[in-house]
């Protein structure tokens, strides 16, 4: 009988102590309450930033990937996307940003200050006039906020000589508590000397510019930036560069690629966690 008496207080300390782990989880899981969904686009850019029901979208990939985000944004009750940055007019790009606009409110889209003429900047064009958005053409530093995010976009103030569409790319930067996270665009060397000659920020996570392939001017980013996570938007079919990987690993910094799938970076202000 007194065994009996034991094994079923043992028991009962198991439950508790059961109930206790799987509360702890739950509560460490919950206060990662930043999402930073990379959609599985291949060579491509399409970024969702989520913050307490608000959202922010960094590009939307070519055209054939708006019916994958559509349907994201229905399986996760997603209605109204706050802010819609376009960083440069390439397809890849901005390819299913008509799709996007015509399917879900969006309350502000920022865009780069270099027109591309193509049919999807065309059709981005009419979607937003069908909609009677209004988009906010970025040079400079433009400061907005998201939940208690604090993001700055940054446009450049010149047209460039070279590369003239991936260089107009905006820079977007994310501040949240002790965490700081920046992407990059398609930006080549031009555009990243001059990001780097007005900023003295330092960054916990990296949007590699330009799909992985070699810039001669990433080494300084990475030299002075002092990242501890990247993901590089690439597609198994032409991966990245051999040079940017090697870059990577001389500082230490632990990738990701999205030809491995997509990607999950989860924050709750001082420790990042990435799911792939």
């Amino acid at each position: 009988m007194k065994s009996d008496k034991i094994i079923i207080v043992i028991i009962i300390a198991l439950l508790v102590a059961l109930l206790i782990f799987l509360y702890a989880s739950r509560s460490v899981d919950e206060s990662y309450d930043l999402r930073i969904y990379f959609f599985n686009a291949g060579k491509a850019d399409a970024i969702l930033i989520s913050k307490n029901d608000k959202y922010m979208m960094i590009d939307t990939g070519e055209q054939n990937l708006s019916k994958d985000i559509i349907n994201y944004f229905k399986k996760n009750n997603i209605t109204k996307l706050d802010y819609l940055i376009i960083t440069h007019f390439d397809k890849d790009h901005v390819g299913s940003a008509s799709k996007i606009i015509d399917s879900i409110e969006v309350d502000n889209v920022l865009q780069s200050n270099y027109p591309k003429e193509s049919e999807y900047y065309n059709n981005y064009l009419t979607s937003l006039k069908n909609k009677n958005i209004d988009p906010i053409t970025i040079s400079g530093d433009y400061e907005i906020s998201l939940s208690d995010l604090e993001i700055v976009v940054n446009g450049p103030d010149e047209i460039y000589d070279s590369n003239e569409s991936n260089n107009s790319s905006l820079i977007t930067t994310i501040k949240y508590k002790d965490n700081k996270y920046l992407f990059m665009g398609d930006a080549q060397n031009a555009r990243i000397k001059d990001f780097l000659n007005n900023n003295n920020e330092e960054y916990d996570f990296l949007k590699v510019p330009y799909h992985g392939n070699y810039l001669k001017r990433l080494d300084n980013l990475l030299e002075t930036k002092n990242i501890k996570y990247a993901v590089m938007t690439c597609s198994k079919e032409e991966g990245c560069e051999d040079e940017t990987v090697e870059m990577l690993n001389k500082y230490n910094i632990k990738y990701y690629l999205t030809s491995d799938g997509s990607i999950t970076v989860l924050s709750n202000g001082k420790d990042i966690k990435i799911e792939q």
